[in-house]
């Protein structure tokens, strides 16, 4: 029997039971095909189930009746490994899906033929039909029905918000491209539409989404804080798409539909003009407002960043020069995602596994327990200075979420702070605590565990080792001060830090197990993977039944097992020489010396300007667009080169630009290579 999947007005479910599902976004269309196997991998390490991606026309139908599903294009290679790497798939077939895109990912032939694009025109229906027909020519085979990963699609993205046919004649043009998607072959259990800022569903399951900035918003100053970090029933960001218009309210009614995001910003593709930096934290409260709102799926865009593919005709970015309000690098299209533009984790990637691994062994619990948010939480993102909690609960048992941090503001601490919940039976009263600023968190209270109850606890769930025994980890960076009612039993608690905790693995060999590394510890195919760059230490619960080879046992910590391995971090030693100088640009040799023994060498440059380009002889292979932060390049990508060419590009000062950090100026400009260095990678894969 295959699993049933459905959902009602509250949650997804699984064979009928509540599911609360990962999602994370990665485009194959913008990284190598030899490493999407292990980039998939790292997806489901971090709490990924669902895997989502465009399939981005420009990228497959340049040339008018030339399709392209090669190499980096092939897309049925790619549904088949999330396949085989045991994740779902949600299939985001567009025609017109935007991601910063040439044209929003329609190809120049199509804008050219005087169609009235994303409407009912049956010129441009004609050409949708033949582009997806070809796509499911691609994934025959490979949908849930027929034991492939896809479970769902979506149709065309923000339609009526930014850009497209809206009101009822968008509402026809959403059933009319539902109906041909599955006239086509398309029969998946859930058909989806982005719902945020008036964008039309024709009644399809709507998804949300949310940013902690608006990389695309054209005002040049800071902008005022996200209201993304307010506990509300509202599910609109009305900042998305802003630079198509001002957002409005949903167009459907919110009792008939789960809260569910799916372009929840893992971080934010930074735009000439505006450059602000995702950091983890913004990312990590941002989800635990939305949880603590009543979502029942997090789906994070981007989840995995790229880089964009060459063109043959054009280039194949967002730029001003097509008609849109953005420029965005030619290539890189990192977006600061969890996982990075060359497959680096990021303490995103870690930020957001923390909620991820709560989900997957308490998100049963959870989907059945609606948003509780009080009178007295301030719904005003201006309202800095009162406290901002929720409660999600089924009467009995739940979770309190308590947020002090807004991106770039200051919040009032609250010293002694008494934090309560009122059920329909009792009211919960946790311990006094002092809510700092940035703070955020959630607490359990009636929990069960086992035969006895966890009253409450200021401290977060974050797994459940099903073994033997049961043992539940909590993370806390306070005094946890567990009260419990009735007898554990055999039952064990576990707390560790919330550095810790995100730091933390689960992972199965034979039994469950927790693994607290600095390393990233990925379970493959192949085994445990332990990729980093420091020497690796691991922090094992319970311990392995026999000790790894290569590896040293080294003592305990408390509950765990101390495991070490030597490893060879050799350096590569970069030279630099400036072989050219105008106003225009300042350009760099780059000469790389190394043993090309380590599985990458990652190029960390530090420059002052606007931009930056390197080339390989002639070829631009990467860019990148001044933010403040060191550009980290891989040399592993390009065959492991032995010189580049650095370009760097002047920034004035009165640039017309908004930048968080400003570089360092020089009779008011800033044009000069700061300093390259090396990090080395090291792969090694857990035997025993």
């Amino acid at each position: 029997m295959r699993t049933e999947f459905d959902f009602n007005e509250r949650y997804l479910t699984k064979d009928k039971k509540p599911w609360f599902p990962i999602m994370g976004e990665m485009h194959y269309t913008r990284f190598p095909k030899r490493d999407w196997k292990e980039s998939l991998y790292k997806m489901k390490a971090g709490g990924v189930n669902v895997a989502s991606t465009y399939v981005i026309w420009i990228h497959h139908e340049e040339i008018e009746n030339e399709f392209d599903f090669s190499s980096n294009r092939d897309l049925r290679a790619f549904v088949k490994l999330c396949g085989e790497c045991g994740l779902y798939m949600f299939l985001r077939i567009g025609p017109w899906i935007h991601g910063e895109v040439r044209n929003g990912g329609f190809p120049d032939w199509l804008m050219k033929k005087g169609y009235e694009l994303r409407s009912n025109d049956p010129g441009y229906l004609a050409e949708v039909r033949k582009f997806y027909q070809k796509i499911y020519q691609q994934v025959e085979g490979l949908l849930y029905k027929d034991g492939g990963p896809i479970i769902g699609v979506q149709i065309e993205n923000e339609l009526g918000h930014c850009g497209g046919a809206y009101g009822e004649e968008g509402e026809a043009h959403m059933r009319t491209l539902y109906q041909m998607a599955k006239d086509v072959g398309f029969e998946v259990p859930y058909y989806t539409a982005t719902g945020w800022g008036g964008a039309v569903t024709g009644g399809l399951l709507p998804v949300m989404g949310g940013y902690a900035e608006a990389p695309w918003d054209q005002r040049l100053t800071e902008i005022e804080p996200s209201g993304n970090y307010v506990f509300t029933y509202e599910r609109n960001d009305h900042n998305i798409g802003s630079d198509f218009g001002l957002g409005v309210g949903v167009t459907f009614d919110y009792n008939k539909f789960p809260y569910l995001t799916a372009e929840l910003g893992g971080g934010m593709q930074v735009t000439h003009h505006r450059r602000p930096v995702a950091e983890a934290e913004d990312i990590g409260a941002m989800s635990l407002v939305k949880l603590g709102s009543g979502v029942n799926l997090l789906g994070y865009y981007m989840y995995h960043g790229g880089t964009n593919p060459k063109g043959k005709l054009t280039t194949l970015q967002e730029s001003r020069e097509t008609g849109y309000l953005n420029d965005v690098p030619e290539l890189s299209y990192d977006f600061r995602a969890p996982i990075r533009e060359y497959g680096q984790i990021s303490e995103t990637y870690k930020e957001i596994k923390l909620f991820a691994m709560f989900a997957k062994d308490f998100g049963l619990e959870l989907c059945d327990m609606p948003a509780y948010i009080p009178e007295d939480n301030p719904l005003d993102p201006m309202n800095f200075t009162d406290l901002r909690y929720s409660v999600r609960h089924n009467g009995k048992q739940g979770y309190i979420f308590v947020n002090n941090y807004v991106r770039r503001y200051a919040m009032a601490e609250h010293a002694k702070a008494h934090l309560s919940v009122q059920l329909p039976n009792e009211e919960i009263s946790f311990p006094e605590i002092t809510v700092k600023d940035k703070d955020y968190y959630f607490f359990p209270f009636n929990m069960k565990l086992g035969n006895a109850v966890l009253k409450t606890a200021l401290a977060s769930p974050l797994c459940i080792l099903k073994n033997v025994t049961d043992t539940y980890v909590f993370y806390s960076d306070f005094d946890p001060q567990y009260e419990i009612l009735g007898d554990l039993g055999d039952v064990k608690i576990i707390t560790i830090s919330r550095e810790e905790a995100k730091n933390a693995w689960k992972v199965y060999l034979g039994r469950e197990h927790l693994i607290i590394s600095n390393s990233n510890i990925i379970q493959t195919d192949q085994g445990l993977t332990v990729i980093g760059r420091s020497e690796p230490r691991l922090k094992v619960y319970p311990d392995f039944d026999k000790v790894p080879q290569g590896w040293t046992k080294a003592g305990k910590e408390g509950e765990f097992v101390i495991y070490e391995q030597n490893i060879d971090l050799d350096l590569a030693e970069v030279d630099v020489k400036l072989i050219d100088e105008t106003q225009e640009k300042k350009v760099y040799e780059l000469e790389i010396k190394s043993r090309e023994i380590a599985i990458d060498y990652f190029l960390q440059v530090t420059y002052q300007g606007d931009q930056a380009k390197l080339y390989l002889e002639d070829e631009m292979i990467a860019d990148h667009f001044f933010t403040g932060k060191d550009w980290e390049i891989s040399l592993e990508r390009f065959d492991f080169p032995k010189k580049l060419r650095l370009e760097i590009y002047p920034l004035y000062e009165d640039a017309k630009i908004f930048l968080e950090k400003w570089p360092v100026m020089t009779k008011g400009v800033a044009c000069e290579l700061t300093k390259v260095v090396t990090e080395t990678e090291y792969k090694t894969i857990i035997t025993f």
